[in-house]
């Protein structure tokens, strides 16, 4: 599943790099002087002005490519395309550049070179060579390959459509994770759910065929005396919205309604690669939301792990309720962290648009301190209130709750609500409610699966715990 190449377009050194020149606006003049006059002549005549993302390839004298001019614009305009320099592969050939003036965020240039490179090639018989970037001055290679691996995956994982990507599947990549790094793993399959005690994860996916039973797969890594950081990723492989059946045009993607259980994957591995001194917890309930004579009902009345009885108001509500049970495994154990990563509502898109996952929890130093690493590795993330009054909303007459809001507001609210009564208050618990998914290119962001959150979450996680 991994695609092993793209991490190799950053590369320790090169005999016969090309100079890649960043070149801010006011610093437009300066470089130019640094230049030949024919090559300075032609920087002018292309209309080269520095602005963010203006791009000019200056030839030498053999009829190569001799240096290349990247426009980073008016100071801090980077800060609107952290990953912009993730154009440059789209539009260079095969070979090697180098950056030969600074870059405002060498780390963010590394990574956007590297994200560049991506494309989803599962299915294609050619593959384009990679044009390579020399590593940045005081960027770690290491960690740059890292987190562009984690990246890679979680988009190579939500772009593969589901009839490649079951439960089954899905489960497969977290077992491949656990033997690459040394991890236990176990999983708990179709009816045995049940007389395990997860009847809301059974539920949602019992309407599936036979070799798409629902599961949940259990990885644990890391020392037992560390703290305890446990993930949890909702695992939706394909939602077809139940007997609440979506529209076909809200089918298209779903696709990617495992995103969270991608991301929450992608950052188990950011986790295990970086080797933090955490004991670490990875739970991915994956089903199918299919439509059968088994399926579960609107108006159902179901049990969950924590023994709160849930009804039905939409099956297509389903991601909460897995997530329900999974979360009441989690808790169990008391972890120093718990973090749950979903695909849950459009109501989020709706209220933050498609780049800004909003995150909810109860703990406001845990919240600033995950908005500071949000702003400084450039994955946004904003958070939303856990909003009390709104509990209301997904009161039930017969049940102790709803899984479907009334009233058709605060729709990722009331989710947030419906999986908060599954998590005391005594736990730090993150909720992140992601698109994880690219509606249009742009630099180092290819339409398609996205990785959100977990370049920040990594970075929190090690600062709390290694730091």
């Amino acid at each position: 599943m991994r695609d092993r190449a793209l991490p190799d377009s950053l590369i320790e050194r090169s005999d016969a790099s090309v100079p890649v020149h960043a070149v801010p606006t006011e610093g437009l003049e300066a470089i130019l002087s640094t230049l030949s006059n024919v090559e300075a002549s032609w920087a002018r005549a292309t209309g080269f002005d520095a602005t963010m993302g203006a791009v000019t390839i200056i030839a030498d004298a053999k009829g190569g490519i001799g240096r290349v001019l990247f426009g980073l614009g008016q100071a801090d305009a980077w800060r609107r395309a952290p990953l912009g320099i993730g154009k440059l592969p789209a539009i260079l050939p095969a070979g090697d550049y180098e950056f030969v003036t600074d870059l405002p965020d060498p780390a963010l240039g590394a990574l956007g070179w590297a994200l560049g490179n991506y494309a989803f090639s599962r299915y294609k018989t050619t593959r384009q060579p990679t044009p390579r970037l020399v590593i940045p001055r005081g960027v770690e290679i290491g960690s740059a390959r890292s987190l562009a691996r984690a990246v890679t995956l979680v988009r190579d994982l939500v772009n593969t459509p589901a009839n490649d990507l079951g439960p089954a599947e899905l489960s497969l990549q977290i077992f491949a994770l656990a033997e690459r790094h040394g991890a236990k793993v176990s999983e708990i399959v179709g009816p045995a759910l049940q007389a395990a005690n997860f009847p809301l994860i059974h539920a949602v996916g019992r309407a599936a065929s036979d070799e798409r039973q629902p599961r949940l797969v259990d990885l644990v890594w890391g020392n037992t005396d560390h703290p305890k950081v446990t993930l949890v990723g909702k695992g939706v492989t394909f939602d077809t919205g139940g007997l609440d059946i979506k529209p076909s045009s809200g089918m298209l993607l779903m696709k990617k309604d495992m995103g969270g259980a991608a991301n929450a994957i992608g950052l188990a591995q950011l986790i295990m690669e970086a080797q933090l001194p955490i004991r670490l917890r990875l739970l991915v309930p994956t089903v199918e939301n299919a439509i059968s004579g088994p399926a579960f009902r609107p108006g159902d009345v179901l049990r969950s792990r924590a023994g709160l009885t849930v009804e039905i108001g939409n099956t297509d509500a389903e991601g909460r309720l897995i997530l329900a049970d999974a979360l009441t495994l989690a808790v169990e154990e008391k972890p120093d962290l718990l973090v749950d990563l979903a695909t849950l509502t459009g109501a989020a898109r709706v209220a933050l648009g498609p780049d800004i996952p909003p995150f909810y929890t109860h703990d406001d130093s845990l919240a600033a301190d995950l908005a500071r690493h949000a702003g400084e590795v450039g994955d946004p993330l904003w958070r939303l209130p856990l909003w009390a009054p709104y509990e209301a909303m997904i009161d039930s007459k017969i049940a102790d709750i709803n899984n479907a809001g009334q009233g058709g507001f605060a729709g990722s609210m009331t989710a947030a609500l419906f999986l908060d009564r599954f998590v005391p208050k005594t736990v730090p618990w993150i909720h992140a409610d992601i698109y994880a998914w690219n509606p249009m290119s742009r630099p180092g962001r290819p339409e398609g699966g996205e990785a959100q959150s977990i370049r920040a979450l990594f970075s929190l996680i090690s600062e709390r715990f290694a730091g």
